[in-house]
């Protein structure tokens, strides 16, 4: 366990995932965590919850935490940055889980400090999300692996260039919804075949999970597993031809590349 302390600049979905899942696999300590709410009825309930110390205002802790993470929405960034701005710690890594803002907009507010860039997805409030981050060029490898720790304690993490970062949103950013929508299409496809709903929903939001796992976990590429239960003239291939049929894959593919592109316009903006 780290004995860094970390504060958060927001206490919404995202950062509570995060603190939750350092504190659950004992990355971090919870009288070390500090977030800052406007929300006062929010601060109480990842106080009593957590057991993290948590207020309207980020004074009492900006200057003495070693990370700090910025969890805001992106239209109030640029007023929270100007709030703790001469404050935080000249070693202390700024973590953002803003999207679109590039680590040269946040220099502009922390010249001096170090700047960690995630892109996470929200699986990561179920423990299981898939993140990918970006250093700046003054970040040290002991910062990014205690970043890096405290996001795989709810997931994954990855690091990539920051010019990559369009690309993740457009995959693992956006790719929650295409899962969804797989798998609700996978269960209308079992109701039309005669299943209660409920059990097409299961079986198929069951089989995504884990035929993702098997990825994970076997290291095979997703053609070998395929191969692995499509048998000769069977059921498998039967369905496989009518996904090809219909463009699936190249539908998969072009939701990326567009979803992709919309962020690399609203990161100009």
């Amino acid at each position: 366990m780290m004995s860094k302390k970390i504060g958060f600049i927001g206490g919404g979905a995202m950062a509570e995932a995060i603190l939750s899942g350092a504190i659950s696999k004992q990355v971090l300590a919870a009288e070390n965590i500090f977030v800052s709410d406007h929300k006062e009825e929010r601060c109480r309930f990842l106080q009593d919850k957590y057991g993290v110390q948590a207020s309207v205002g980020a004074e009492s802790f900006v200057s003495a935490v070693d990370i700090m993470v910025l969890a805001i929405k992106p239209q109030v960034a640029a007023k929270a940055m100007a709030e703790v701005q001469g404050h935080l710690k000249n070693d202390a890594v700024l973590v953002s889980i803003v999207a679109g803002l590039t680590i040269g907009s946040i220099k502009e507010f922390f010249p001096v400090q170090k700047i960690i860039r995630v892109m996470p997805n929200t699986p990561l409030s179920v423990g299981e999300g898939m993140s990918a981050y970006a250093l700046s060029g003054n970040t040290c490898a002991d910062d990014a692996e205690d970043v890096r720790a405290i996001l795989a304690a709810c997931g994954k993490a990855v690091e990539v260039k920051e010019t990559m970062l369009d690309a993740v949103t457009g995959l693992s950013g956006s790719g929650p919804a295409y899962a969804f929508l797989m798998i609700d299409a996978l269960s209308d496809g079992g109701v039309a075949a005669g299943l209660p709903r409920s059990a097409a929903t299961l079986l198929a939001a069951q089989t995504l999970y884990g035929a993702a796992r098997m990825v994970l976990e076997s290291g095979k590429h997703p053609d070998v597993l395929r191969d692995q239960v499509t048998s000769p003239a069977g059921t498998t291939i039967a369905g496989v031809r009518v996904m090809e049929q219909q463009g699936v894959r190249g539908a998969l593919i072009d939701a990326v590349l567009a979803a992709t592109e919309r962020s690399a316009q609203l990161g100009k903006k």
